[in-house]
Protein backbone atom coordinates (compact mmCIF):
# COMPACT_ATOMS: atom_id res chain seq x y z
CA UNK A 1 0.00 0.00 0.00
CA UNK A 2 3.05 2.29 -0.02
CA UNK A 3 4.72 3.91 -3.01
CA UNK A 4 8.50 3.59 -3.32
CA UNK A 5 8.53 6.78 -5.39
CA UNK A 6 8.03 8.67 -2.13
CA UNK A 7 11.73 8.00 -1.55
CA UNK A 8 12.78 9.39 -4.92
CA UNK A 9 15.89 11.57 -5.08
CA UNK A 10 17.78 13.61 -7.62
CA UNK A 11 21.02 12.22 -8.99
CA UNK A 12 24.11 14.11 -7.81
CA UNK A 13 26.66 14.32 -10.63
CA UNK A 14 29.40 15.30 -8.20
CA UNK A 15 29.31 11.84 -6.55
CA UNK A 16 29.76 8.23 -7.68
CA UNK A 17 26.66 6.29 -8.76
CA UNK A 18 27.10 3.28 -6.46
CA UNK A 19 27.55 5.42 -3.38
CA UNK A 20 24.20 7.10 -4.01
CA UNK A 21 22.48 3.84 -4.88
CA UNK A 22 23.63 2.27 -1.60
CA UNK A 23 22.08 5.18 0.29
CA UNK A 24 18.78 4.64 -1.53
CA UNK A 25 18.86 0.93 -0.61
CA UNK A 26 19.08 1.82 3.07
CA UNK A 27 16.05 4.12 3.15
CA UNK A 28 13.54 2.30 0.94
CA UNK A 29 11.56 -0.34 2.91
CA UNK A 30 12.57 -3.89 2.05
CA UNK A 31 10.53 -7.07 1.84
CA UNK A 32 11.08 -9.49 4.71
CA UNK A 33 11.03 -12.32 2.18
CA UNK A 34 10.44 -12.59 -1.56
CA UNK A 35 7.69 -15.16 -2.19
CA UNK A 36 4.76 -15.24 -4.58
CA UNK A 37 1.62 -17.36 -4.87
CA UNK A 38 2.58 -19.42 -1.81
CA UNK A 39 0.43 -20.85 0.97
CA UNK A 40 1.68 -21.60 4.49
CA UNK A 41 5.31 -21.01 3.53
CA UNK A 42 6.39 -18.44 6.12
CA UNK A 43 9.97 -19.73 6.09
CA UNK A 44 10.58 -20.45 2.39
CA UNK A 45 12.17 -17.40 0.68
CA UNK A 46 12.37 -17.05 -3.11
CA UNK A 47 9.60 -19.61 -3.58
CA UNK A 48 6.80 -19.61 -6.14
CA UNK A 49 3.54 -21.60 -6.09
CA UNK A 50 4.62 -23.55 -3.01
CA UNK A 51 2.39 -24.93 -0.27
CA UNK A 52 3.08 -26.11 3.28
CA UNK A 53 6.86 -25.79 2.99
CA UNK A 54 9.23 -24.96 5.85
CA UNK A 55 12.84 -23.82 6.20
CA UNK A 56 13.49 -24.17 2.48
CA UNK A 57 14.78 -21.89 -0.27
CA UNK A 58 13.88 -21.42 -3.95
CA UNK A 59 11.03 -23.88 -4.36
CA UNK A 60 8.78 -23.86 -7.42
CA UNK A 61 5.42 -25.69 -7.48
CA UNK A 62 6.32 -27.79 -4.47
CA UNK A 63 4.30 -29.03 -1.48
CA UNK A 64 5.00 -30.38 2.00
CA UNK A 65 8.76 -30.04 1.70
CA UNK A 66 11.21 -29.18 4.48
CA UNK A 67 14.87 -28.17 4.81
CA UNK A 68 15.37 -28.28 1.04
CA UNK A 69 16.89 -26.09 -1.66
CA UNK A 70 15.62 -25.65 -5.23
CA UNK A 71 13.45 -28.74 -5.15
CA UNK A 72 10.84 -28.09 -7.80
CA UNK A 73 7.53 -29.69 -8.85
CA UNK A 74 7.93 -32.05 -5.90
CA UNK A 75 6.12 -33.06 -2.74
CA UNK A 76 6.81 -34.73 0.60
CA UNK A 77 10.59 -34.24 0.49
CA UNK A 78 13.11 -33.45 3.23
CA UNK A 79 16.76 -32.39 2.98
CA UNK A 80 16.90 -32.37 -0.82
CA UNK A 81 18.67 -30.09 -3.27
CA UNK A 82 18.43 -29.48 -7.01
CA UNK A 83 15.66 -32.04 -7.47
CA UNK A 84 12.73 -32.08 -9.89
CA UNK A 85 9.48 -34.07 -9.92
CA UNK A 86 10.31 -36.02 -6.79
CA UNK A 87 8.05 -37.46 -4.11
CA UNK A 88 8.85 -38.96 -0.73
CA UNK A 89 12.57 -38.30 -1.12
CA UNK A 90 15.16 -37.73 1.60
CA UNK A 91 18.72 -36.42 1.28
CA UNK A 92 18.66 -36.54 -2.53
CA UNK A 93 20.72 -34.29 -4.81
CA UNK A 94 20.62 -33.39 -8.51
CA UNK A 95 17.91 -35.93 -9.30
CA UNK A 96 14.70 -36.10 -11.34
CA UNK A 97 11.48 -38.09 -11.15
CA UNK A 98 12.24 -40.15 -8.07
CA UNK A 99 9.73 -41.81 -5.77
CA UNK A 100 10.50 -43.02 -2.27
CA UNK A 101 14.27 -42.61 -2.50
CA UNK A 102 16.93 -41.62 0.05
CA UNK A 103 20.59 -40.59 -0.08
CA UNK A 104 20.73 -40.54 -3.89
CA UNK A 105 22.66 -38.38 -6.35
CA UNK A 106 22.18 -37.90 -10.09
CA UNK A 107 19.43 -40.52 -10.31
CA UNK A 108 16.41 -40.34 -12.59
CA UNK A 109 13.09 -42.07 -13.31
CA UNK A 110 13.49 -44.47 -10.40
CA UNK A 111 11.82 -45.60 -7.19
CA UNK A 112 12.88 -47.27 -3.95
CA UNK A 113 16.58 -46.36 -4.26
CA UNK A 114 18.84 -45.93 -1.23
CA UNK A 115 22.45 -44.70 -1.37
CA UNK A 116 22.55 -44.79 -5.18
CA UNK A 117 24.39 -42.69 -7.75
CA UNK A 118 23.87 -42.28 -11.49
CA UNK A 119 21.07 -44.82 -11.72
CA UNK A 120 18.31 -44.49 -14.31
CA UNK A 121 15.07 -46.36 -14.70
CA UNK A 122 15.84 -48.48 -11.65
CA UNK A 123 13.85 -49.70 -8.68
CA UNK A 124 14.53 -51.47 -5.36
CA UNK A 125 18.29 -50.90 -5.20
CA UNK A 126 20.67 -50.20 -2.32
CA UNK A 127 24.24 -48.91 -2.66
CA UNK A 128 24.30 -49.03 -6.46
CA UNK A 129 25.99 -46.91 -9.11
CA UNK A 130 25.77 -46.64 -12.91
CA UNK A 131 22.80 -49.00 -13.27
CA UNK A 132 20.22 -48.63 -16.05
CA UNK A 133 16.79 -50.27 -16.03
CA UNK A 134 17.62 -52.69 -13.23
CA UNK A 135 15.60 -54.03 -10.29
CA UNK A 136 16.54 -55.57 -6.96
CA UNK A 137 20.26 -54.89 -6.73
CA UNK A 138 22.46 -54.37 -3.67
CA UNK A 139 25.97 -53.00 -4.20
CA UNK A 140 25.50 -53.55 -7.96
CA UNK A 141 24.71 -57.27 -7.56
CA UNK A 142 21.28 -58.79 -8.25
CA UNK A 143 19.31 -60.06 -5.26
CA UNK A 144 15.89 -61.57 -4.67
CA UNK A 145 12.98 -59.37 -3.55
CA UNK A 146 13.18 -61.06 -0.15
CA UNK A 147 16.89 -60.23 0.24
CA UNK A 148 16.19 -56.62 -0.71
CA UNK A 149 13.41 -56.30 1.88
CA UNK A 150 15.66 -57.74 4.59
CA UNK A 151 18.41 -55.24 3.73
CA UNK A 152 15.91 -52.37 3.53
CA UNK A 153 14.63 -53.09 7.05
CA UNK A 154 18.14 -52.42 8.39
CA UNK A 155 17.88 -48.82 7.13
CA UNK A 156 15.51 -48.10 10.03
CA UNK A 157 18.48 -48.20 12.42
CA UNK A 158 20.91 -45.29 12.55
CA UNK A 159 24.06 -47.35 13.16
CA UNK A 160 23.24 -49.83 10.42
CA UNK A 161 22.48 -46.93 8.07
CA UNK A 162 25.99 -45.54 8.61
CA UNK A 163 27.55 -48.94 7.83
CA UNK A 164 25.66 -49.22 4.54
CA UNK A 165 26.65 -45.66 3.58
CA UNK A 166 30.33 -46.40 4.21
CA UNK A 167 30.21 -49.60 2.18
CA UNK A 168 28.41 -47.89 -0.69
CA UNK A 169 30.95 -45.08 -0.98
CA UNK A 170 33.83 -47.59 -0.97
CA UNK A 171 32.21 -49.28 -3.96
CA UNK A 172 31.54 -46.00 -5.76
CA UNK A 173 35.23 -45.05 -5.58
CA UNK A 174 36.11 -48.09 -7.69
CA UNK A 175 33.51 -47.61 -10.43
CA UNK A 176 33.62 -45.31 -13.49
CA UNK A 177 32.55 -41.73 -12.83
CA UNK A 178 31.06 -39.42 -15.43
CA UNK A 179 33.29 -36.41 -16.13
CA UNK A 180 30.23 -34.16 -16.21
CA UNK A 181 26.46 -34.65 -16.06
CA UNK A 182 25.13 -33.22 -19.33
CA UNK A 183 21.99 -34.71 -20.89
CA UNK A 184 20.26 -34.03 -24.20
CA UNK A 185 22.43 -30.98 -24.84
CA UNK A 186 24.15 -29.56 -27.91
CA UNK A 187 27.39 -27.58 -27.73
CA UNK A 188 27.30 -27.27 -23.93
CA UNK A 189 29.96 -27.03 -21.22
CA UNK A 190 29.41 -27.07 -17.48
CA UNK A 191 27.67 -29.59 -15.23
CA UNK A 192 24.19 -30.80 -14.34
CA UNK A 193 22.69 -29.49 -17.59
CA UNK A 194 19.51 -30.75 -19.26
CA UNK A 195 18.06 -29.87 -22.68
CA UNK A 196 20.45 -27.00 -23.44
CA UNK A 197 21.89 -25.60 -26.65
CA UNK A 198 24.92 -23.37 -27.17
CA UNK A 199 25.83 -22.80 -23.52
CA UNK A 200 29.22 -22.16 -21.98
CA UNK A 201 30.29 -22.77 -18.38
CA UNK A 202 26.78 -23.16 -16.95
CA UNK A 203 25.78 -25.22 -13.92
CA UNK A 204 22.56 -26.67 -12.49
CA UNK A 205 20.29 -25.54 -15.30
CA UNK A 206 17.65 -26.71 -17.77
CA UNK A 207 16.43 -25.44 -21.15
CA UNK A 208 19.13 -22.86 -21.80
CA UNK A 209 19.85 -21.47 -25.24
CA UNK A 210 22.75 -19.19 -26.20
CA UNK A 211 23.82 -18.56 -22.58
CA UNK A 212 27.06 -18.38 -20.62
CA UNK A 213 28.11 -18.34 -16.96
CA UNK A 214 24.70 -19.14 -15.48
CA UNK A 215 23.94 -20.94 -12.21
CA UNK A 216 20.71 -22.38 -10.82
CA UNK A 217 18.24 -21.91 -13.67
CA UNK A 218 15.33 -24.30 -12.98
CA UNK A 219 12.98 -23.37 -15.83
CA UNK A 220 15.03 -21.99 -18.73
CA UNK A 221 16.67 -18.86 -20.12
CA UNK A 222 17.73 -17.45 -23.48
CA UNK A 223 20.50 -15.06 -24.55
CA UNK A 224 21.54 -14.51 -20.93
CA UNK A 225 25.03 -14.14 -19.46
CA UNK A 226 26.49 -13.96 -15.95
CA UNK A 227 23.35 -14.62 -13.93
CA UNK A 228 22.23 -16.60 -10.91
CA UNK A 229 18.67 -17.87 -10.47
CA UNK A 230 17.16 -16.12 -13.48
CA UNK A 231 14.54 -18.51 -14.89
CA UNK A 232 12.48 -17.34 -17.86
CA UNK A 233 15.09 -14.67 -18.50
CA UNK A 234 15.91 -13.28 -21.92
CA UNK A 235 18.63 -10.75 -22.68
CA UNK A 236 19.62 -10.55 -19.02
CA UNK A 237 23.19 -9.70 -18.03
CA UNK A 238 25.13 -9.74 -14.76
CA UNK A 239 22.10 -10.13 -12.50
CA UNK A 240 20.83 -12.25 -9.63
CA UNK A 241 17.30 -13.51 -8.91
CA UNK A 242 15.75 -11.90 -11.97
CA UNK A 243 12.77 -14.11 -12.77
CA UNK A 244 10.92 -13.56 -16.06
CA UNK A 245 12.93 -10.48 -16.99
CA UNK A 246 13.63 -9.11 -20.45
CA UNK A 247 16.51 -6.81 -21.41
CA UNK A 248 17.76 -6.41 -17.86
CA UNK A 249 21.25 -5.49 -16.68
CA UNK A 250 22.73 -5.38 -13.17
CA UNK A 251 19.63 -6.25 -11.17
CA UNK A 252 19.00 -7.90 -7.81
CA UNK A 253 15.87 -9.75 -6.67
CA UNK A 254 13.74 -8.12 -9.37
CA UNK A 255 11.02 -10.14 -11.10
CA UNK A 256 8.79 -9.63 -14.15
CA UNK A 257 10.52 -6.52 -15.48
CA UNK A 258 11.51 -5.17 -18.88
CA UNK A 259 14.25 -2.69 -19.85
CA UNK A 260 15.61 -2.34 -16.32
CA UNK A 261 19.17 -1.38 -15.39
CA UNK A 262 20.65 -1.26 -11.87
CA UNK A 263 17.61 -2.26 -9.84
CA UNK A 264 16.93 -3.92 -6.50
CA UNK A 265 13.59 -5.50 -5.48
CA UNK A 266 11.62 -4.02 -8.38
CA UNK A 267 8.62 -5.88 -9.78
CA UNK A 268 6.31 -5.72 -12.82
CA UNK A 269 8.00 -2.55 -14.08
CA UNK A 270 9.81 -1.34 -17.17
CA UNK A 271 12.25 1.41 -18.09
CA UNK A 272 13.86 1.87 -14.69
CA UNK A 273 17.39 3.00 -13.92
CA UNK A 274 18.95 2.91 -10.45
CA UNK A 275 15.73 2.09 -8.59
CA UNK A 276 14.84 0.23 -5.39
CA UNK A 277 11.52 -1.29 -4.32
CA UNK A 278 9.32 -0.08 -7.20
CA UNK A 279 6.20 -1.99 -8.20
CA UNK A 280 4.33 -1.55 -11.49
CA UNK A 281 6.14 1.68 -12.43
CA UNK A 282 7.91 3.03 -15.48
CA UNK A 283 10.35 5.78 -16.45
CA UNK A 284 11.88 6.22 -12.99
CA UNK A 285 15.47 7.07 -12.03
CA UNK A 286 16.51 6.78 -8.40
CA UNK A 287 12.81 6.22 -7.63
CA UNK A 288 11.86 9.61 -9.06
CA UNK A 289 9.21 9.82 -11.78
CA UNK A 290 10.04 11.32 -15.19
CA UNK A 291 8.41 11.58 -18.59
CA UNK A 292 9.70 9.21 -21.26
CA UNK A 293 11.79 11.96 -22.88
CA UNK A 294 13.20 13.18 -19.56
CA UNK A 295 13.98 9.59 -18.57
CA UNK A 296 15.99 8.83 -21.71
CA UNK A 297 17.97 12.10 -21.54
CA UNK A 298 18.83 11.76 -17.84
CA UNK A 299 19.63 8.03 -18.12
CA UNK A 300 22.10 8.65 -20.95
CA UNK A 301 23.68 11.50 -19.02
CA UNK A 302 24.13 9.31 -15.91
CA UNK A 303 25.68 6.54 -18.04
CA UNK A 304 28.22 9.06 -19.38
CA UNK A 305 28.97 10.09 -15.80
CA UNK A 306 29.43 6.43 -14.80
CA UNK A 307 31.80 5.90 -17.71
CA UNK A 308 33.98 8.71 -16.37
CA UNK A 309 33.92 7.24 -12.82
CA UNK A 310 34.58 3.77 -14.31
CA UNK A 311 31.37 2.40 -12.76
CA UNK A 312 29.37 1.75 -15.92
CA UNK A 313 29.11 -1.93 -16.79
CA UNK A 314 30.15 -3.11 -13.32
CA UNK A 315 28.01 -5.04 -10.87
CA UNK A 316 27.24 -3.61 -7.42
CA UNK A 317 30.47 -3.47 -5.37
CA UNK A 318 30.69 -5.98 -2.53
CA UNK A 319 31.53 -3.13 -0.14
CA UNK A 320 27.94 -1.90 -0.49
CA UNK A 321 26.30 -5.29 0.01
CA UNK A 322 23.42 -5.26 2.48
CA UNK A 323 24.62 -8.68 3.68
CA UNK A 324 27.97 -9.70 5.10
CA UNK A 325 29.97 -12.07 2.88
CA UNK A 326 29.68 -14.98 5.31
CA UNK A 327 25.88 -14.58 5.45
CA UNK A 328 25.52 -15.39 1.75
CA UNK A 329 25.90 -18.53 -0.35
CA UNK A 330 29.14 -17.05 -1.69
CA UNK A 331 30.64 -18.40 1.53
CA UNK A 332 29.23 -21.85 0.66
CA UNK A 333 30.87 -22.07 -2.75
CA UNK A 334 33.89 -19.78 -2.27
CA UNK A 335 34.65 -19.98 1.48
CA UNK A 336 36.97 -17.39 3.02
CA UNK A 337 38.18 -16.90 6.57
CA UNK A 338 37.23 -13.87 8.61
CA UNK A 339 40.75 -12.51 8.18
CA UNK A 340 40.63 -12.92 4.39
CA UNK A 341 37.26 -11.19 4.17
CA UNK A 342 38.24 -8.24 6.37
CA UNK A 343 41.53 -7.85 4.48
CA UNK A 344 39.45 -7.18 1.36
CA UNK A 345 37.44 -4.53 3.27
CA UNK A 346 34.33 -6.66 2.94
CA UNK A 347 31.76 -7.23 5.67
CA UNK A 348 31.89 -10.09 8.17
CA UNK A 349 29.18 -10.80 10.70
CA UNK A 350 29.88 -12.93 13.75
CA UNK A 351 27.29 -15.51 14.66
CA UNK A 352 25.32 -14.94 17.80
CA UNK A 353 26.81 -16.80 20.70
CA UNK A 354 25.09 -20.11 21.35
CA UNK A 355 22.73 -19.98 24.28
CA UNK A 356 23.72 -22.67 26.71
CA UNK A 357 21.03 -25.32 26.94
CA UNK A 358 20.68 -26.61 30.49
CA UNK A 359 17.93 -29.14 29.90
CA UNK A 360 18.35 -32.90 29.68
CA UNK A 361 20.48 -34.29 26.88
CA UNK A 362 18.29 -36.47 24.70
CA UNK A 363 19.71 -39.63 23.16
CA UNK A 364 17.59 -40.58 20.19
CA UNK A 365 16.69 -44.27 19.82
CA UNK A 366 18.69 -46.11 17.17
CA UNK A 367 15.57 -47.35 15.37
CA UNK A 368 12.74 -45.15 14.10
CA UNK A 369 10.24 -47.69 15.45
CA UNK A 370 11.30 -46.78 18.99
CA UNK A 371 10.93 -42.99 18.59
CA UNK A 372 7.94 -41.60 20.48
CA UNK A 373 5.77 -38.59 19.60
CA UNK A 374 7.26 -36.69 22.55
CA UNK A 375 10.50 -36.23 20.60
CA UNK A 376 8.83 -33.25 18.88
CA UNK A 377 8.67 -31.46 22.24
CA UNK A 378 12.32 -32.03 23.07
CA UNK A 379 15.39 -29.91 22.37
CA UNK A 380 18.08 -31.90 20.57
CA UNK A 381 21.77 -31.10 20.24
CA UNK A 382 23.58 -31.47 16.92
CA UNK A 383 26.28 -34.13 17.16
CA UNK A 384 28.69 -32.06 15.06
CA UNK A 385 28.00 -28.34 15.55
CA UNK A 386 26.53 -28.46 19.05
CA UNK A 387 23.59 -26.29 17.95
CA UNK A 388 20.11 -26.91 19.26
CA UNK A 389 17.41 -28.18 16.91
CA UNK A 390 14.00 -29.79 16.98
CA UNK A 391 12.07 -32.34 14.98
CA UNK A 392 8.70 -31.06 13.82
CA UNK A 393 5.65 -33.40 13.73
CA UNK A 394 5.49 -33.46 9.91
CA UNK A 395 9.14 -34.48 9.85
CA UNK A 396 8.63 -37.33 12.30
CA UNK A 397 5.66 -38.60 10.28
CA UNK A 398 7.89 -38.59 7.17
CA UNK A 399 10.65 -40.64 8.85
CA UNK A 400 8.11 -43.16 10.05
CA UNK A 401 6.57 -43.47 6.61
CA UNK A 402 9.99 -43.88 4.99
CA UNK A 403 11.21 -46.12 7.86
CA UNK A 404 14.35 -44.00 8.28
CA UNK A 405 16.02 -43.00 11.58
CA UNK A 406 15.73 -39.47 12.93
CA UNK A 407 18.75 -37.26 12.11
CA UNK A 408 21.48 -36.64 14.67
CA UNK A 409 22.53 -33.34 13.09
CA UNK A 410 20.73 -30.01 12.90
CA UNK A 411 19.26 -28.85 9.55
CA UNK A 412 22.07 -26.36 8.93
CA UNK A 413 24.73 -29.03 9.43
CA UNK A 414 22.86 -31.41 7.16
CA UNK A 415 22.94 -28.69 4.50
CA UNK A 416 26.71 -28.35 5.01
CA UNK A 417 27.09 -32.11 4.65
CA UNK A 418 25.24 -32.04 1.32
CA UNK A 419 27.44 -29.20 0.09
CA UNK A 420 30.49 -31.35 0.81
CA UNK A 421 29.10 -34.04 -1.52
CA UNK A 422 28.94 -31.65 -4.48
CA UNK A 423 31.81 -30.80 -6.76
CA UNK A 424 32.81 -27.15 -7.26
CA UNK A 425 31.18 -25.17 -10.03
CA UNK A 426 34.41 -25.22 -11.94
CA UNK A 427 35.87 -27.17 -14.83
CA UNK A 428 39.39 -28.57 -15.03
CA UNK A 429 41.22 -30.05 -18.00
CA UNK A 430 41.83 -33.73 -17.45
CA UNK A 431 42.16 -37.06 -19.26
CA UNK A 432 39.81 -40.00 -19.48
CA UNK A 433 41.08 -42.84 -17.28
CA UNK A 434 39.91 -45.32 -19.92
CA UNK A 435 41.03 -43.98 -23.31
CA UNK A 436 43.24 -41.01 -22.36
CA UNK A 437 41.15 -38.49 -24.31
CA UNK A 438 41.30 -34.84 -23.27
CA UNK A 439 38.20 -33.93 -21.26
CA UNK A 440 36.82 -31.23 -19.02
CA UNK A 441 35.56 -32.30 -15.64
CA UNK A 442 34.38 -30.96 -12.29
CA UNK A 443 37.00 -33.29 -10.78
CA UNK A 444 40.57 -32.03 -10.46
CA UNK A 445 43.13 -34.18 -12.24
CA UNK A 446 44.73 -35.22 -8.95
CA UNK A 447 41.48 -36.78 -7.67
CA UNK A 448 41.41 -40.56 -7.26
CA UNK A 449 38.06 -41.21 -8.96
CA UNK A 450 37.97 -43.11 -12.26
CA UNK A 451 36.82 -40.23 -14.44
CA UNK A 452 35.61 -41.36 -17.88
CA UNK A 453 34.76 -39.37 -20.98
CA UNK A 454 31.13 -39.62 -22.05
CA UNK A 455 31.86 -42.13 -24.81
CA UNK A 456 33.76 -44.52 -22.55
CA UNK A 457 31.26 -44.08 -19.72
CA UNK A 458 28.27 -44.96 -21.89
CA UNK A 459 30.11 -47.94 -23.38
CA UNK A 460 30.89 -49.21 -19.88
CA UNK A 461 27.38 -48.69 -18.49
CA UNK A 462 25.29 -49.76 -21.47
Amino acid sequence: KWDARDYGQDFDFSRPFFEQFAELQKVVPRMDMIVTHCENCDYAPYSVYAKNCYMSVSLVETEDTYYSYQTNSSRDCIDCGMCWDCELCYECLHSKKLFRCAFCQYCENSDELYFCQDCRGCSHCIGCKNLVNQKYHIFNKPVSPEEFEQAKQKLSGFNELKKIATEAHKLFAKLPQRAVHIFNCENATGNDLHDCKNVHHCFDAVNLEDCAYLYNIPIGAKDTHDAHYSPKAELVYDSMSTVNNYNTKFALHSWDNKNVTYADECFFSHNLFGCVGLKRQQYCIFNKQYSEKEYVELRDKIIQHMQKTQEWGEFFPIQFSIFAYNETIAQDYFPLTKEEILARSWQWRDEKELIAYNGPKIELPDNINDVEDSVCEQVLICKKSGKNYKIIPQELAFYRKMKLPTPRRCPEQRYRDRLALQNPRELWNSKCKKCGAEIQSTYKSDRQENIYCEKCYLKEVY
